[in-house]
Parts: C-alpha cells; structure tokens; sequence
C-alpha cells in the first residue's frame, strides 16, 4: 500500500429618530434591553464550512424549524475557507444585532486558535456563546485487507514499525487528524498522516485499498463502516456510539485518557444585547428537543447535548486550552 467546522430604542425615547426610521421604511435594529419583537427580519445563520457537509444539514434543520417558530427566515449562508475561519471572522464583525449567527465548531473555536499565526478573531472576547448543540466522536478505521483488527494490536505494531503506518484525514488541524495526534502522544507511537483537502476523498482512498487506516468523524464514516467497505477499531468518544454499538471505544480498547469530540454550537457577536442572546438560546434548546429534530441529528451521529451559554462558554475556553496544548507538544508548526 502506498503511503499518501429589538429595536428596544423606544419611540417614546427617541421619537425623532424613530420617525425618521418609520418614513424611510427601515426596521429598527435591535439595540438596548429588549428582546420584543426579535426577530422581525430574517436571519442570517453563516455555516463555515460548504453545502453539504454534517454541518450544513445541522444548520438546515434546525434553521427550517427555527423559521416557522419565528415567522421569518432563517437562511443559511456557507463561509467556506481556513478551517472555518472565514465565516467566524465574518460574524465576529458583523453588527451585533442577534440578526448574524456562526455555527461555532472545534476547529474555527479552538483548534485554529493555536494553529495559525494569525487568526482575525479572539474568540472569547469577540464572540458570545448561545449554545452547544451536540458532539459526534471521530472513528479509526481500517481496510479489511489490513490484518490489524484492534487498536492494541495497531498500537503494538506501530511501536515495532515506527513510521510505517499511515492514515488518511482531513488536512492539518481538523479534528480527526489532532484526535490521531493526541493518540500518538498518549502511546507514544509514530504514524503518519496522509492529509486531504475534503476528508471524503481520504475516505475513498482507504476503501479502495491505497491507505490502510483512515480516521475520520462519524457521520461521514458511518456508511463504510454499517456496509463493510471499512472496517472500525474504535470511536473515540465516551461510551459507544448508538449508530456503532458492536465498536469499542478508545478507553474500552485501553488508552484510558482518551475522549475526543467534534462539536457543533451556536454563537453570535459578542456585544449582542443579552435579552436577545437569552431567547436565543431558549429557542433553539427548544428546537434540539423536538423529537424530530432530535431523532434527526442521531441518526446521522450527533448526540443532542445543549448548554447554557455560560457553560458553553467554558466548555469552548476548555477546548482552546486542551487543542493548544496538543499543538504544542505535538511540535504540529503554525500555518
């Protein structure tokens, strides 16, 4: 084999500008305290990353049902571009009227963060936590063919081959190829990354036979695996996956300090005013327990599991810090 992410200035406080706003047909923006009538326009909810992917069909779902609760669209709009850092810089300067939303995620979030030299955006002081979404854990798999069928016996052969192994990814910095890393530093063991641009053509790769081990997130992987084409050695989340109950995970398999999730969140300008960022975050906790919504995004590997914005907070500032010091140690250089 070869080796290859309300209007609350009132028109009894400022009758002129109001009126002004009224003749020229304008909405009023949401300012000040209130959250009254918001939303009375549409939504603009930016997806980094391109149409298609898990994270588009999340955000679609829940934007369909957020638009008929809402009475005003919720349209979608894909940012594509460094690891998602397009998009989430787009949004942290947008106006902060609860009007432009980001679907936060681990690699615009955090891993970019300490992946690249520059990054025009501070995530914690630019941006304001709504809520988390859900997780969905990343899945190392093998061909078939490969003769290595747990992942201490892939751990074992990698110690005794240090080098010969690899594994195909998304490119440096997403979530599967870091969780591999993380790996790599716990076991002390040396593979080697085969990176791809769109993590679909490192899955095609492995299937076909030209890389033995692939490593990727679960919705995108779920097929192969279900239908045979590759075969799982584990998932890397804590406790099994319900669409892959038969796969062990990483600490059943023995790496006891290892739990990895992608995730998925809601976040929008910092200054938004927080009556808005508190309806919000009610509205789409609301949609996450439709059942529905919440049968949905289970059947494609993500495990519902909202936050306050306070805690989503923490948990993102968390992941800054864990993923910053992965790329520390793992000597991975800034891009």
């Amino acid at each position: 084999m070869r080796s290859r992410i309300e209007a609350s200035s009132t028109f009894l406080r400022w009758p002129a500008v109001a009126l002004v706003v009224a003749l020229c047909g304008g909405a009023p923006a949401v300012r000040g305290q209130g959250a009254s009538g918001y939303p009375a326009k549409p939504v603009r909810y930016v997806v980094p990353f391109g149409a298609g992917a898990a994270p588009d069909f999340v955000a679609r779902l829940l934007g369909d049902r957020l638009s008929r609760s809402w009475g005003q669209q919720v349209v979608v709009e894909n940012r594509v571009g460094v690891a998602g850092t397009l998009g989430t810089a787009f949004v942290a300067k947008s106006p902060p009227d609860g009007y432009t939303l980001i679907q936060c995620n681990i690699a615009s979030s955090a891993i970019a963060l300490s992946l690249y030299a520059k990054v025009p955006y501070d995530q914690m002081r630019d941006l304001a936590a709504v809520t988390r979404i859900g997780t969905t854990p990343n899945v190392l798999t093998a061909h078939p063919s490969v003769p290595i069928r747990t992942v201490k016996e892939f751990i074992a052969y990698a110690r005794q081959h240090p080098g010969k192994l690899s594994y195909a990814a998304g490119m440096v910095g997403e979530s599967p190829q870091l969780s591999m890393e993380l790996l790599k530093l716990l076991v002390k063991i040396d593979v080697a990354h085969v990176p791809f641009k769109i993590a679909a053509q490192g899955i095609t790769e492995t299937i076909g036979g030209q890389i033995p081990f692939n490593i990727s997130n679960l919705p995108s992987i779920q097929s192969p695996v279900q239908t045979g084409r590759l075969r799982a050695l584990a998932t890397t989340g804590s406790q099994r996956a319900v669409l892959l109950p038969a796969v062990p995970t990483m600490r059943e398999a023995g790496v006891l300090d290892y739990v990895v999730y992608s995730w998925y969140g809601v976040c929008a300008p910092a200054a938004t005013p927080a009556p808005v960022l508190a309806k919000l975050h009610k509205d789409f906790t609301t949609v996450l327990r439709v059942p529905e919504i919440h049968q949905r995004l289970g059947e494609m590997g993500v495990d519902v599991s909202p936050q306050t914005p306070e805690e989503f907070g923490q948990f993102i500032r968390a992941e800054i810090a864990r993923w910053g010091k992965v790329i520390k140690e793992a000597n991975i250089p800034q891009q």
